[in-house]
């Protein structure tokens, strides 16, 4: 009996038979250099999380395929303004860089162990001036690896990423594709709350046209004011009430964004049980308690 070929479809299923017959009592055969590299990948991988890069304007205010499809109102005010929060980055986000890099590290190896050939890992590319690093070719076909939250992991796994893209993974890949002339890739996702993967192969006409992209992103950051809203409020009930929408809730220029709220008093916040909900019209008030220092941060 032949052996089935391996290829980018056959991915996940051949991890999971890879690492299943652990759950046999059988024991996983490991090439002793696959285990080296593991090693020395995650040597290098801590070595750098250790040595952070500078943040000035050249790291923070330059364009790249890892934010090029960023909504563009956002992006604007990433080469043109201060983020409204707190820039200084805390030691449990710093916790959090590292364990998603091992993480990714990880997952190439698991991909190795399965049999599949894995190219030009962090190789950097360019598109129209616009450089980046792509994370690997499995199989031949460019792959992103992404580690995600559940709720992010699902966009993958049910092929719903395009409609609601707020970091811009469809343009990165897009960009990662032109650069090396392929179109068959995908996103290689991992659900960080329950261990699972899925493999995302999008459309091609799911893809933005990313020199198209990168001419109009351009033209835009050049302008001496940011475009139109990314999202429009939402309501919150029958209350009348008006609302940020959950992709704006992140986004760390979202004071300085909808400061002409309220009648120009700017978001107004409000302490609901599944977290604060930032309020851009009010026509009845919310019966939960106001976060009176987050309307003063953005005041101040």
């Amino acid at each position: 009996m032949s052996k089935r070929n391996k290829n980018l479809d056959t991915l996940i299923e051949d991890i999971y038979s890879t690492i299943g017959v652990l759950s046999d009592g059988k024991k996983i055969k490991i090439p002793k250099k696959l285990i080296e590299e593991l090693g020395v990948d995650i040597a290098s991988c801590v070595q750098e999380w250790a040595t952070p890069v500078k943040r000035n304007k050249a790291t923070t205010q330059t364009l790249r395929m890892s934010n090029i499809g960023k909504p563009e109102r956002q992006l604007w005010y990433d080469m043109h303004e201060e983020k409204d929060e707190d820039s200084e980055l805390q030691p449990s986000t710093f916790i959090k860089f590292l364990y998603g890099h091992i993480l990714e590290v990880l997952l190439i190896f698991f991909i190795k162990l399965a049999g599949h050939r894995v190219t030009a890992e962090q190789k950097a590319v360019s598109v129209k001036g616009i450089k980046g690093h792509m994370d690997c070719k499995i199989d031949g076909e460019v792959v992103d690896i992404k580690t995600a939250s559940g709720y992010s992991f699902r966009k993958f796994k049910e092929g719903t990423l395009a409609e609601q893209d707020t970091f811009g993974y469809m343009a990165q890949l897009a960009g990662y594709e032109e650069a090396e002339k392929t179109n068959g890739g995908g996103f290689l996702a991992f659900n960080k709350e329950t261990g699972e993967l899925a493999l995302f192969r999008p459309e091609e006409l799911d893809k933005p046209n990313i020199k198209s992209k990168i001419d109009r992103v351009k033209k835009i950051i050049k302008s001496d004011s940011p475009p139109d809203y990314c999202f429009t409020a939402v309501p919150e009930g029958q209350s009348g009430n008006m609302k940020l929408p959950r992709e704006c809730t992140f986004c760390p220029y979202k004071f300085t964004c909808r400061a002409s709220s309220n009648d120009g008093k700017g978001l107004r916040v409000f302490k609901y049980a599944k977290g604060p909900v930032y309020f851009t019209k009010i026509v009845k008030e919310p019966n939960v308690e106001e976060l009176l220092w987050m309307e003063k941060k953005q005041k101040d």
